[in-house]
């Protein structure tokens, strides 16, 4: 039994050193929506651990501002951060806490070529998968800010999915 109620992702949330070149690489780059903001939001009393409590992360840290950003049906949630205690160095996909975002492109190709023409890192590949996920073609690159993020895109459905449909 899993968690009650659970219907789907609701958002993806990230925080970024520089909110402005965020939000022209999510807009211009990726093509997303711009919604809204919200901030600063802090809980400056010594005394007061909120911050700590409700989000693990420094009693003093401000949430300068973050901004809501709607890419199809999903969504980003994007904050700035001013925190004493703020770490600069991002994880690897190999390091605990690693992450990476996945989209999907109808034609990987022409998205590779839409990324390196905004001048964005695009890692080796693109890489063909094999065994349950062949079908899908997939290659990493990464934002300004050190997100990495993959493209994928399987027009024809990948191996485990035809061999195993949804009722």
């Amino acid at each position: 039994m899993g968690l009650p109620g659970l219907r789907r992702l609701d958002h993806v949330g990230f925080t970024v050193p520089d909110l402005e070149q965020a939000h022209r690489f999510l807009v211009d780059v990726l093509g997303c929506d711009y919604l809204y903001s919200l901030g600063p939001f802090a809980h400056p009393d010594e005394g007061d651990d909120w911050m700590a409590t409700h989000l693990d992360v420094h009693p003093r840290a401000v949430m300068v501002e973050n901004r809501w950003f709607r890419l199809g049906e999903q969504f980003f949630e994007v904050f700035h951060y001013s925190s004493p205690d703020q770490l600069v160095v991002r994880p690897r996909n190999s390091d605990v806490g690693g992450h990476h975002v996945a989209l999907y492109v109808d034609d990987l190709d022409a998205a590779v070529d839409h990324l390196r023409a905004h001048d964005v890192e695009v890692f080796a590949g693109p890489t063909a998968s094999r065994g349950p996920a062949e079908g899908n073609r997939w290659i990493y690159f990464r934002a300004p800010w050190g997100l990495q993020l993959e493209l994928v895109s399987y027009p024809h459905g990948k191996r485990f999915d035809r061999e195993n449909p949804r009722p």
